[in-house]
């Protein structure tokens, strides 16, 4: 048996696929999660469902904010923090101050009294805010735009304390819009493609022209295991998929992979979200060996994939691959953004 690692929101998209993995590479699990009601309780239960499958997993449902932290690491080598309340839209001050930064507070003062090998925890891009710099590393000071990152940035100034003052192995991860199987109902790869299986026009707010660089679940959780084996304690790394694209660009290709012409419906921008975000990851290339290797294309037809099958058991694999343009045509822009051409006639509803 490997190494006992706590994973917290074990329930979660991210957190589901690293119990996973760990399992799989013979580590023993303890998942805790308190299944928020951010989204519904059956996904997360289905997230857990092979994990559960596993006698070296053990999930305990506690929140981290007044649970017992100190018990949950007796025993425990490494801990994984991925526990949050996402989303940078919502208004929940308290929400995001309870579930961000006093539940990591307390994580960390268990850890300060625990003999960790390592103490990863999550970050987020949208600490940069509208980061002057594309792509952008590690220096580029911290600008959040929403009570979410400003959150992270609390939580990251925490982690750094705690290291520091108490030796905690702490290591951030940065990571850069993850999406793939599981992906949260609320985010952009989610909706969009429920809305094209549906039939039904894709909700984009804004123009469009919003850059992201998207990274593929198992990329992230690749990061994630490299951190908790080789990162240095009190860094923070850059995790992106290295390709940053233009929503409707991205729309253009869930389209085509689906093969279906997609209506989209432009809702208004709202505040607190970036303009563009372009990982760069020369840090965690150097320092965690880590690259990430899942092109968009392909990241998406998993996820398409995936979702196909839960909402209405249909196509398969061989199905949706074999609906793939033979060539996705990129083109760069400039420096940092790859635009996709595709052969979709999209119209705006």
């Amino acid at each position: 048996m490997g190494e006992r690692t706590l994973v917290t929101g074990a329930a979660g998209f991210l957190g589901s696929h690293v119990c996973e993995r760990l399992l799989q590479a013979g580590h023993e699990v303890v998942g805790v999660d308190c299944f928020t009601d951010h989204y519904a309780r059956a996904v997360k239960e289905r997230n857990l469902a092979q994990a559960r499958d596993w006698e070296s997993f053990t999930l305990v449902e506690a929140d981290l904010a007044d649970a017992g932290t100190r018990a949950l690491l007796d025993g425990i080598d490494a801990v994984i923090h991925l526990a949050a309340q996402p989303g940078v839209r919502a208004g929940h001050l308290g929400a995001y101050v309870r579930r961000n930064v006093i539940a990591t507070q307390r994580l960390l003062e268990a850890a300060a009294l625990s003999p960790l090998r390592r103490f990863v925890y999550a970050s987020s891009s949208s600490v940069y805010g509208d980061a002057p710099r594309s792509p952008t590393d590690e220096r580029t000071p911290l600008a959040p735009l929403s009570a979410y990152a400003a959150s992270k940035v609390a939580a990251e100034r925490l982690a750094d304390l705690y290291c520091r003052r108490d030796g905690v192995p702490a290591v951030g991860l940065r990571y850069f819009t993850i999406y793939g199987p599981r992906q949260r109902p609320d985010m952009a790869f989610h909706r969009f493609i429920a809305r094209c299986l549906a039939g039904e026009p894709v909700e984009l707010i804004g123009d469009g022209r919003q850059v992201r660089d998207f990274t593929y679940v198992a990329d992230a959780v690749e990061a994630t295991l490299a951190a908790a084996a080789r990162g240095r304690p009190g860094a923070v790394y850059n995790v992106g998929g290295g390709h940053p694209v233009e929503l409707r660009d991205a729309i253009a290709l869930i389209a085509e992979l689906a093969g279906e012409p997609v209506a989209v419906a432009h809702r208004p921008a709202v505040a607190g979200e970036a303009r563009r975000t372009a990982c760069d990851g020369t840090l965690a290339r150097r320092e965690l060996g880590f690259a990430p290797r899942t092109p968009l294309g392909e990241g998406i037809a998993r996820q398409l994939e995936q979702m196909a099958q839960v909402t209405r058991g249909a196509p398969h694999r061989n199905q949706i691959t074999a609906r793939r343009p033979p060539v996705v045509q990129v083109e760069v822009t400039d420096a940092s953004t790859t635009r996709i051409r595709g052969t979709v006639e999209a119209t705006t509803a």
